[in-house]
């Protein structure tokens, strides 16, 4: 028997560590998801000239490290080579563009595919985030934030848990702090966030 353990996550690079961590402890990239924020523009999915494909955010042109070691652009990335070589971008209703990769998106896709009101939320709640959970993971992702999901051994659970629950945000203690500010829930029909709103939004919990 199989469990989906999901975790938010405050950027990008916080997720990505988390990836490669949970594909240490032996989870299979074709397990484990992600979704976030690209309102920073972190990522460029168009491959204009002035930019190169930085998958691993090392700030190399990926295809020159290949060259390099006689590799494919994936196998140049590590070890989630599988996983960020699948990365795209998407909208979505009330949080704007995000980057997404594994099993996922397919879900995602039919949610939003299906109307706002289920969108990214009906995505959530189908990888077993709790509606009122969900609501605070999706804002989160409007906000700047990132989501990873991973579908891992029921045995495994609490090991793997505890391992995303290294750098992820506590739900309960998010949900409050934007209550606390007027928040009520997720509204699919808000405006996405700009970079400049996100930087304002990591920097309060640095």
């Amino acid at each position: 028997m199989t469990t989906t353990i999901s975790r938010l996550y405050n950027s990008y690079a916080e997720a990505q560590e988390a990836v490669r961590s949970l594909e240490a402890a032996g989870v299979k990239h074709n397990d484990i998801s992600i979704l976030a924020s690209n309102a920073d523009n972190w990522y460029s999915g168009d491959r204009k000239a002035d930019t190169f494909p930085d998958r691993d955010l090392d700030g190399k042109d990926d295809r020159a490290e290949a060259g390099r070691t006689g590799a494919g652009v994936g196998a140049a990335i590590g070890g989630t080579a599988g996983l960020l070589a699948g990365l795209g971008l998407m909208a979505i209703p009330g949080v704007g563009p995000v980057v997404a990769a594994g099993w996922l998106v397919s879900t995602l896709t039919g949610a939003v595919a299906g109307g706002a009101t289920g969108g990214v939320i009906g995505a959530l709640t189908q990888a077993g985030i709790s509606k009122e959970d969900a609501d605070v993971y999706a804002e989160g992702l409007r906000r700047g934030g990132a989501v990873v999901s991973a579908r891992v051994a029921d045995g495994d659970a609490a090991r793997l848990q505890a391992l995303m629950d290294r750098s992820s945000v506590r739900i309960a203690d998010r949900g409050a702090a934007y209550r606390k500010a007027g928040w009520k829930s997720f509204d699919p029909g808000a405006t996405p966030y700009t970079a400049e709103q996100v930087r304002k939004e990591r920097d309060l919990y640095r």
